[in-house]
């Protein structure tokens, strides 16, 4: 009886051992595919349209260019603007969120100066008699915390003129030989024309 009672022992143990590394190996891979399939599954985008400054895009033409900018467009909501929530002589994003950006198909004079075809970042220094605009090389931004005057393609100064009316969300509209920003109740223009 003894002997039956071994004999038993011996092939449960050779049954676990025979087992147990293949239970254990599957086990292994279940963890490996439900990590796999947790890696492979993308994050859900966002809905950029639900922000407080949801994105716009406006485009033209000027001088033979085509004109793309991207932006973000915040709301006055009652505040003050101009020399309070965007300080005068800071660097300001012009917009909100990511930072704006303008596409020229072409070369074009800005101001009187050359830009050369490409994509740029906008960013500007406000102030109450005169604007520096900014156009800079690094489009990938968030705000203006990264901004890096060692990548600006070109710096323009131009007036500010006050508006009749409130523009509740900031836009920038394209016209005949300028781009205009307007926002609360201010424009500040630039001038396009063709490169020389």
């Amino acid at each position: 009886m003894k002997n039956i009672v071994k004999g038993i022992a011996c092939l449960l143990c050779l049954f676990m051992l025979a087992c147990g590394p293949s239970t254990q190996a599957s086990q292994e891979d279940a963890a490996e595919e439900t990590t796999a399939s947790t890696e492979t599954k993308e994050a859900p985008k966002e809905d950029k349209s639900t922000r407080p400054s949801p994105p716009k895009e406006v485009t033209g033409q000027i001088a033979g260019a085509d004109i793309k900018l991207d932006y973000s467009s915040p709301a006055v909501k009652g505040r003050t603007i101009w020399g309070d929530l965007e300080a005068y002589g800071e660097v300001w994003r012009t917009g909100a969120n990511e930072a704006t950006t303008i596409e020229l198909s072409k070369d074009v004079s800005i101001e009187g100066q050359t830009l050369a075809a490409g994509k740029y970042a906008i960013f500007s220094i406000p102030n109450e008699d005169s604007w520096t605009i900014i156009f800079n090389k690094d489009t990938d931004q968030w705000g203006d915390s990264n901004y890096d005057e060692a990548k600006d393609a070109l710096r323009v100064d131009v007036t500010p003129k006050a508006l009749d009316e409130q523009v509740e969300r900031l836009e920038f509209v394209v016209r005949a030989s300028e781009i205009a920003l307007r926002w609360d109740k201010l424009e500040v223009a630039f001038n396009v024309g063709p490169a020389s």
